[in-house]
């Protein structure tokens, strides 16, 4: 039941803000459910991107994905998912917490000040940048185990030129394909340390994760955004004291 409420408060927050739901996965997973550090972090990628996934076949049935920056910007993620989920079967779990705590303040800054205008066709594509970033964010990816989405949609937006609802769109599938080759990393690494990974609480978020989403989407079309931005910025700064109060320290 707990993990059900957890994964409803995720799939609500996603559907809200589009981008910051899934850093609230570690934390569930964590207190709620009750799982160590090392099969929280890995079982969150696994969660993220079941969510993301059903959300991008239906936009990609809306034409809302741009696969050029699919190409450029998901695949360096992917690499650089694989490398930062490698570094963190080597480092103890609390050092990863730290590091997810310190993004956590960051993803509420930004949600915070977040205030992207459509300003599609004044930015130009950077190849060279969009290249790094998807490296850099897909190593954070793979490190503390979250989407990243808050930082994928503005680098879409300033450096690949998107309008936002084509960056939003283009984000999740990116997440999906980041968020599967981290987990699979740590699964290779955490099953042959026989670790075992609790599949019914997984495959309850994601579903569960689905809808929430949904009815997310439907009360943000309904409410003043911006203050349910600010709201959940400083709910992210309770969560990241959290953290580190109780898993850090």
């Amino acid at each position: 039941m707990l993990a059900l409420f957890g994964a409803l408060i995720i799939g609500l927050s996603l559907g809200l803000f589009g981008s910051g739901g899934s850093i609230l996965t570690v934390p569930v997973l964590l207190y709620l459910v009750g799982m160590s550090a090392e099969l929280a972090i890995a079982s969150s990628l696994l969660i993220v991107a079941g969510i993301s996934l059903f959300g991008s076949v239906h936009n990609g049935m809306k034409r809302l994905i741009s696969w050029r920056h699919v190409l450029w910007f998901g695949v360096p993620g992917m690499l650089g998912t694989y490398g930062g989920a490698w570094v963190g079967t080597l480092v103890d779990s609390r050092w990863q917490l730290l590091v997810f705590a310190l993004l956590m303040l960051i993803a509420a800054w930004f949600m915070w000040h977040s205030k992207l205008k459509d300003n599609a066709g004044k930015h130009v594509f950077n190849k060279a940048k969009v290249i790094a970033d998807g490296l850099v964010v897909g190593a954070i990816t793979g490190f503390v185990g979250v989407g990243g989405g808050f930082l994928i949609v503005p680098a879409l937006v300033f450096m690949g030129g998107l309008p936002i609802a084509i960056s939003v769109a283009t984000s999740l599938l990116i997440i999906a394909m980041k968020s599967f080759v981290g987990f699979t990393k740590y699964f290779m690494v955490y099953s042959a340390k026989g670790l075992q990974f609790d599949w019914s609480v997984i495959a309850l978020m994601i579903v569960a994760g689905i809808v929430g989403s949904y009815v997310g989407g439907w009360i943000g079309r309904r409410l003043p955004k911006e203050n349910l931005q600010r709201g959940f910025a400083l709910f992210l700064v309770v969560m990241a004291i959290v953290v580190v109060s109780q898993s850090v320290l």
